[in-house]
């Protein structure tokens, strides 16, 4: 299984508009992070986890040239809002399968009300199967077993996926204990960790950490980095099995 990291940054991204912090100006290109999601590849198949808002510039950057489905979390605009460049995608291989909570599909329902109740004929829509996800009920595509996972971000329940034994679970403040039980006996985990200091809504550094020793994955990342985080810098601070993840990073298990 292959991961790839297309935007690792927080719901401003980094560099944020209008700041001359040390990582906003850094020449790091580790410091650079588009909003958050990630690539699952594995036997054949390309997986989507959410269409940030800089879908289109990742796809680009990816070179991905066909999805197999996409995987909601949330429905916040950081990870929501690039569902519209999935059209060539549509345009190439018809409708696309994508699977979220009942919690989100509401929203997109209503966020992207133009794509569900159109007011018009003819091309400019994205074509979608909708599936609804179900904490810990699993699926597979192809060969891989997805299992959706509740975490609590703020109020709002948030899906986690575990992929075999890989998992991604972002945005995110507390992991209910049968999902903690879900991420168990892991290669890798890809958490949450928006910053050093603590947050009202996600992870910060001591939370994040706290549940990696719990967990004991072979392999952590931390993901949703906002603009205290400078790479070079606050990676001294993590255990030799935990990293700061940045875009473009590749993480295999093949």
């Amino acid at each position: 299984m292959k991961l790839t990291f297309l935007g690792t940054g927080t719901s401003t991204g980094v560099p944020s508009i209008a700041c001359d912090c040390e990582t906003c100006l850094s020449n790091d290109p580790r410091d650079k992070r588009l909003r958050v999601s990630v690539l699952i590849e594995h036997a054949g198949k390309t997986i989507l986890v959410d269409t940030s808002s800089d879908f289109r510039q990742q796809a680009l950057r990816a070179n991905i040239r066909r999805l197999d489905a996409v995987l909601i979390t949330h429905c916040h605009v950081d990870h929501v809002f690039g569902l519209d460049d999935i059209r060539p995608l549509n345009f190439r291989y018809g409708a696309m399968p994508v699977f979220a909570n009942e919690v989100a599909w509401t929203d997109l329902r209503r966020i992207f009300q133009y794509i569900f109740k159109p007011t018009h004929f003819g091309g400019g829509l994205p074509q979608l199967i909708p599936h609804t996800v179900v904490h810990r009920s699993p699926f597979c595509i192809g060969e891989i077993e997805i299992t959706p996972l509740e975490v609590i971000h703020g109020k709002l329940p948030v899906i986690a996926y575990r992929f075999n034994d890989f998992a991604y679970a972002t945005d995110l403040k507390t992991i209910p204990p049968d999902s903690m039980d879900g991420l168990r006996d892991l290669d890798v985990l890809v958490l949450d960790c928006v910053r050093i200091k603590p947050h009202s809504t996600h992870l910060h550094l001591e939370e994040a950490l706290s549940i990696i020793e719990e967990l004991r994955p072979k392999r952590a990342f931390l993901t949703h980095l906002n603009h205290d985080i400078l790479h070079s810098r606050d990676s001294k601070l993590l255990p030799d099995n935990v990293s700061l993840s940045y875009d473009g990073l590749v993480v295999s298990n093949e």
